[in-house]
């Protein structure tokens, strides 16, 4: 699984990153929390390093968000679509 997830970090790095560091500048009316977003049925798809921050993506049905990891105990997440 973690070998999964590795590979797919590395394909999808660096637009991945791209992407979510715009997601995450432009958080308006479509931030949340990740435990929000789980607790709302929301399921990790990958997550990638971005220097030092981990950024996971979520996704539920056509809806998905990019969560960076501020603190060890708080995210910040923005919507993607």
């Amino acid at each position: 699984m973690l070998r999964a997830v590795a590979a797919a970090a590395l394909v999808l790095s660096a637009p991945a990153v791209s992407q979510a560091q715009e997601a995450l500048s432009s958080v308006s009316g479509g931030s949340a929390s990740m435990a929000t977003l789980l607790s709302e049925g929301y399921e990790i798809k990958t997550s990638v390093l971005n220097g030092t921050k981990l950024i996971v993506f979520m996704q539920k049905d056509k809806t998905a968000y990019a969560c960076e990891f501020v603190t060890l105990t708080r995210t910040r997440c923005g919507v993607i679509n």
